[in-house]
């Protein structure tokens, strides 16, 4: 039930149809078949496509050996329906393997439950009662046949009263049958179901390729229209289902078949004049699809080719174009691990267009691209999401303000959010920005776990770091690394520090305070901190007292600290200080204590 919900991770996927295919032959090519075809790959993220496509591939291998597998979502769904019509022909009706799988009353069945597909998809049911079914002419005996001949695609269950309910074996199957019968319903009657117009028999007949066109530019609006995308997998069936090779598979239940290549034309500079609106990006990239299942790949090798040739040049890019190369960095085979917007664009146009890739991807750089408060309110989207990737955020050198942080840690603040690493040096920051993350970072203390804020345009001040050092002495607190050097700090905030340091909570491992003016007093202060039998630090460098004026009285500190609490230090870093030749000898005969670990 957790993998339904969750769905198969790219493992996962591999180890389905190994575990479904004992030979291993046969499982490495259906494997290497469906990585071949990415938006059949993507799909397999759902547990029951997997089953589905595994059904349909071991027809296909056992029956036509050496035959072309599907290679699109409806050519899949196509096969899946001819699969189940043959399983009904043979082990209900008596016939043979060789015998027309589709029989009056098998058309009969699949017209109605398309119909009920349909009629129930535009009310956004997945659940059916008895009530519904009369509405589509099905008597609750019929129903009950549909569900014991048909069991893979129709079944029948108990509700909470002990009334039957029925439903599909799952929603992408209602989805195809409904387009099945808005194809059929149109080819057979001239009826566009989308707009309830009944188009004359003769008209038809005369004007087929554009009616039919207009039934798909129908079908696109709608779907372009539906708020939580419930008509997009519907719309791509019912584009595929227009190809003559579809319909072909389907001889026998389309007992007509109506399609040209210039209505699929039509359909295909339609769809590319929609891309260039301002469209979500889940909707462009379900169009691009859609493009797919029409065999219409131009858009998308166009980039293609211009990312080959390293001749990509994205201030030219239309809309269209711009979604055509989200589409690719998604269903690349390569893992999204890391993201880097310089490659394509430093600017924030590029990161909101590209914004689904960020999304998908583990590693997010986005240093000097010139973003501002616009781009922390569309990446706090993406941190608040659910199906997010991102663990690494990268947004140094960008002057994002305040303002910006205060979006960002309203996403940081989200359950959904699991960022382990935020880097915002150099983005013009106060202590403002502090007082937000540090109430980001106690509603949500595991995340992120590394915060870097170094460089002199942010000024943290005292007050801003003992905020953030508050967070130490926060229950679950997991916060490991904090970046602070070349902040303007005084003594004050290593006193804050020192408090964080011994706290029993603390989960510190790398602290980095190096080019601070921290003078001996404030190492001082710092050292108290490091004694305390709850101090985690594993590296000084973490510390990173570099270029922090000290001298032997420092360094006597520091070796006084590593004495009397033999520490998990294990790195130590004093370059450009003043220690002396007292300070070298203190430092040295420590380093013979047993205790320490540097």
């Amino acid at each position: 039930m957790v993998t339904e919900v969750r769905g198969f991770t790219d493992p996962q996927k591999e180890e389905y149809f190994r575990k479904r295919f004992r030979d291993e032959e046969q499982a490495s090519r259906i494997i290497s078949h469906i990585k071949t075809s990415r938006s059949l790959h993507i799909m397999c993220h759902i547990p029951v496509f997997c089953w589905i496509t595994a059904t349909v591939l071991e027809d296909v291998l056992e029956t036509r050996e050496g035959g072309q597998l599907p290679t699109t979502l409806t050519e899949m769904y196509i096969h899946f329906l001819v699969v189940q019509a043959k399983v009904k022909k043979v082990k209900y009706d008596g016939g043979a393997e060789t015998d027309p799988h589709w029989s009056p009353e098998s058309r009969k069945m699949m017209e109605s439950l398309g119909k009920l597909a349909f009629d129930q998809l535009q009310k956004g049911n997945l659940i059916f009662y008895e009530s519904d079914l009369t509405e589509c002419g099905i008597d609750i005996r019929a129903a009950s046949v549909y569900s014991g001949v048909f069991t893979q695609i129709f079944k029948e269950e108990r509700g909470l009263y002990q009334d039957k309910v029925f439903c599909f074996i799952h929603l992408s199957v209602q989805e195809f049958l409904a387009a099945l019968h808005v194809h059929l319903t149109f080819i057979n009657s001239g009826l566009n179901l989308l707009e309830q117009q009944q188009i004359p028999r003769w008209s038809t007949y005369f004007n087929k390729p554009n009616l039919q066109s207009s039934l798909h530019q129908s079908a696109v609006y709608k779907a372009l229209q539906s708020p939580n995308g419930h008509l997009d997998l519907f719309l791509r069936f019912l584009l595929g289902l227009s190809l003559q090779t579809n319909q072909t598979l389907l001889r026998g239940l389309l007992t007509q078949t109506g399609s040209s290549s210039q209505t699929n034309q039509k359909t295909v500079q339609y769809i590319k004049w929609k891309l260039n609106e301002n469209l979500s990006s889940e909707k462009s990239i379900n169009l691009l699809h859609c493009l797919n299942e029409l065999n219409d790949r131009s858009l998308v090798e166009e980039i293609q080719q211009s990312l080959r040739s390293g001749s990509l040049s994205t201030d030219e890019l239309s809309p269209a174009q711009w979604s055509a190369l989200v589409f690719i960095l998604l269903s690349s085979e390569k893992d999204l691990d890391v993201f880097d917007l310089q490659k394509y664009s430093a600017s924030e146009e590029a990161l909101l267009r590209l914004l689904p890739v960020v999304k998908a991807s583990n590693k997010a750089l986005l240093s000097g691209c010139n973003l501002s408060e616009r781009s922390c309110d569309a990446l706090s989207s993406v941190l608040n999401s659910q199906s997010s990737s991102l663990k690494e955020l990268d947004l140094s050198n960008n002057d994002l303000q305040d303002s910006g942080v205060k979006l960002l840690s309203a996403a940081l603040q989200s359950p959904h959010c699991t960022l382990e690493t935020l880097r915002l040096d150099r983005c013009g920051l106060s202590e403002i920005s502090c007082d937000y993350l540090a109430a980001a970072l106690k509603s949500n203390p595991s995340y992120p776990r590394v915060l870097d804020l170094s460089v002199d345009y942010n000024n943290l001040q005292d007050s801003g770091v003992k905020q953030l050092c508050v967070l130490l002495e926060t229950p679950r607190c997991r916060f490991e690394t904090l970046r602070l050097s070349h902040c303007d700090l005084s003594e004050r905030s290593c006193e804050a520090l020192s408090s964080g340091l011994s706290s029993q909570t603390s989960n510190l491992r790398q602290l980095d305070l190096s080019n601070i003016n921290l003078k001996d007093s404030g190492v001082k202060l710092l050292c108290e901190g490091l004694k305390s039998p709850h101090c985690t630090l594993e590296t000084l460098r973490y510390i990173g007292l570099s270029g922090c004026l000290i001298t032997e009285e420092g360094c006597t500190s520091v070796a006084s600290a590593l004495s009397s609490n033999p520490s998990h230090l294990r790195d130590l870093d004093l370059s450009y200080n003043h220690p002396g030749d007292s300070g070298m000898k203190l430092l040295s005969a420590g380093l013979k204590d047993p205790g320490w670990r540097l």
